[in-house]
């Protein structure tokens, strides 16, 4: 088999990514307050086929996703309906398993909550502070972007692309506690309705970015082969978790950084707090999940692009197609699919070639395996 080649958030080409026989993969994963709709699993099915296709090469692959289960959207979501966050948490978490069950996504190594990192994530600041990268102000414990010469390095954006950003992303740039506007919260105080935790620095909460930083430390040790998460991710999560915990540890956090692209509907990004999403529950009432896989991998993960209606008749076509080719002829097709995923992880092309075998008779089951389509 060839090497892989994918693309790199951080060093912005395409590059060999050609590891040990043991990977170390972390994928941020939902924060359990809703369905899981069609964005989300776009995302978490490139890193199965990703998965698959590592697993095709001879390599062992450890995947972490995390549960997001202390944020604000969850607790906000909560009080609207008047339940404890954590029972919210706890049934949306296991619809999404659902939904990746019924998508045929491999189980991954673990899938560990924030809220059980509490200890870990009071070590982890404390190591932070203790290397002079963060500060105490206003009962918030805050890191300072102004000590880590590369913030900024993995996203690429300028100052003023970031703070934007930070702005539309909870990052709270006016809070006048800060030393710099981009600088972002460790540990803060807790609303009086919210989970509370004492600490050396006083009761609170962590923030956002800390939760995924110990928690890949603890689960996967201190370098990643690859981080992934979707493209909305790169700034702020993804950049503030990079410096937090190459401060943290003063080794290289991770080797590679891909993201996904995101979905699109009626002509605005699918989103929970824009309300035009596809819902993958709702859509296996009418077709077959299998479908709807085959309608996400149609499309390369690095290409935004738009629901449209046509797309689950049209994979349902084709799943007809591939199952009714299932124990054709022999043929050159997992080859060709092996070869389209080294590209830059091709599922179209792959899919393309899928489909191309299908028409000529040949058989489509172990190609389709590799995809994680089930005939």
């Amino acid at each position: 088999m060839g090497i892989l080649q994918l693309f790199d958030t951080a060093r912005q080409a395409i590059v060999p990514f050609d590891p040990d026989e043991q990977v170390l993969m972390y994928t941020c994963g939902i924060t359990p307050y809703d369905a899981t709709h069609l964005g989300h699993a776009a995302t978490f099915i490139s890193y199965d086929v990703l998965t698959r296709h590592l697993l095709d090469k001879g390599h062992t692959v450890t995947v972490v996703r995390n549960v997001t289960d202390v944020d604000d959207p969850l607790f906000a979501k909560a009080r609207e309906l008047g339940v404890h966050y954590l029972d919210l948490a706890a049934a949306e978490e296991a619809r999404f398993e659902r939904d990746m069950v019924a998508l045929n996504a491999l189980p991954v190594a673990s899938t560990p909550r924030a809220s059980s990192a509490i200890p870990d994530i009071r070590g982890f600041i404390g190591m932070v502070l203790d290397r002079g990268y963060a500060y105490e102000a206003g009962g918030s414990v805050y890191f300072d972007v102004s000590k880590f010469e590369s913030f900024g390095s993995l996203s690429h954006y300028s100052e003023d692309e970031m703070l934007d950003l930070a702005r539309q992303r909870g990052g709270q740039v006016d809070d006048t506690n800060k030393r710099h506007p981009l600088d972002f919260v460790l540990w803060h105080p807790s609303a009086p309705d919210e989970p509370s935790w004492d600490t050396m620095w006083g009761a609170g909460r962590p923030g956002w970015h800390i939760e995924c930083s110990a928690l890949a430390l603890r689960e996967l040790g201190t370098t990643i082969d690859l981080h992934g998460g979707g493209a909305d991710l790169i700034f702020p999560h993804h950049e503030c978790e990079r410096a937090q915990s190459e401060a943290a540890t003063g080794a290289p956090f991770v080797k590679h950084w891909m993201h996904t692209a995101l979905i699109a509907m009626d002509g605005e990004k699918m989103s929970k707090s824009l309300g035009n999403l596809v819902f993958v529950d709702k859509l296996r009432e009418a077709y077959d999940p299998m479908a709807i896989r085959l309608g996400l991998i149609e499309h390369h993960y690095r290409t935004e692009w738009e629901w449209d209606d046509g797309l689950m008749d049209r994979n349902t076509d084709r799943l007809a197609a591939w199952r009714g080719s299932a124990d054709g002829a022999p043929g050159d097709v997992l080859d060709e699919v092996r070869e389209r995923l080294d590209d830059d992880l091709d599922s179209p092309g792959a899919v393309d070639a899928v489909d191309a075998a299908a028409a000529r008779g040949e058989s489509t089951r172990a190609a389709a395996e590799l995809l994680g389509i089930e005939l």
